[in-house]
């Protein structure tokens, strides 16, 4: 996925304190919670709400913001698809250490390529990637626009916009997907609970 070259004469080094030892530090199992859909399909908002209700169950977790991330790591990329590429990339090595550290990292971008996003699943055994799906029809993500970027896209000011003039990929096989019920988007605290739930029964909240 890189578009830089490969390091050359470069060594892993190995410490004495590992995975496993942080994980029990922290009673918890580390893992990447990536959170893919739509401008306006909510993924910021169960984001936050997630981290909230991680913490004041006393677990560590740290979200990934695409839009932060571009303030600073990705600031040097634009938005053709090479570019959206390697920002997924390097989110995906950064979302991995979060994880290799023992925290519940929470990742929260469109990144709309099957591909792409299925990469950074193989960076990570399986069982520690959790991809959720804000399956949010673009009729109501555009009623929200509250960035004003549907609008833009609209009138041809912004190019390549996911949704209006570029494709967004659904996942084929998440572990969780979040739609509207009776028309209506869960609140926040419901959709958070749901992930919540699944890395209970997964055993990522604690260390037997």
């Amino acid at each position: 996925m890189s578009t830089l070259n490969n390091s050359t004469n470069v060594f892993w080094q190995e410490c004495q304190v590992g995975k496993v030892d942080r994980q029990k530090l922290l009673n918890q199992k580390g893992c990447v919670v990536w959170i893919t859909g739509l401008s306006g399909s909510g993924k910021s908002t169960l984001a936050c709400a997630l981290s909230r209700e991680l913490h004041s169950r006393g677990k560590l977790s740290y979200v990934l913001d695409g839009d932060n991330l571009r303030h600073g790591l990705n600031k040097d990329l634009g938005f053709k698809a090479e570019d959206r590429a390697e920002n997924i990339r390097r989110v995906g090595e950064v979302a991995k250490l979060f994880a290799d550290a023992g925290l519940i990292c929470i990742a929260s971008l469109i990144s709309p390529y099957r591909k792409d996003r299925d990469a950074c699943r193989a960076m990570l055994s399986d069982p520690n990637f959790i991809e959720v799906f804000m399956n949010m029809p673009l009729e109501l993500c555009e009623s929200r626009d509250a960035k004003g970027l549907y609008k833009l896209a609209r009138a041809g000011k912004i190019k390549g916009f996911t949704g209006i003039d570029d494709p967004y990929e659904p996942p084929e096989n998440c572990e969780i997907e979040i739609e509207q019920e009776n028309g209506v988007c869960p609140m926040p605290a419901a959709m958070a609970g749901h992930v919540v739930s699944y890395l209970e029964e997964k055993g990522f909240l604690r260390v037997q």
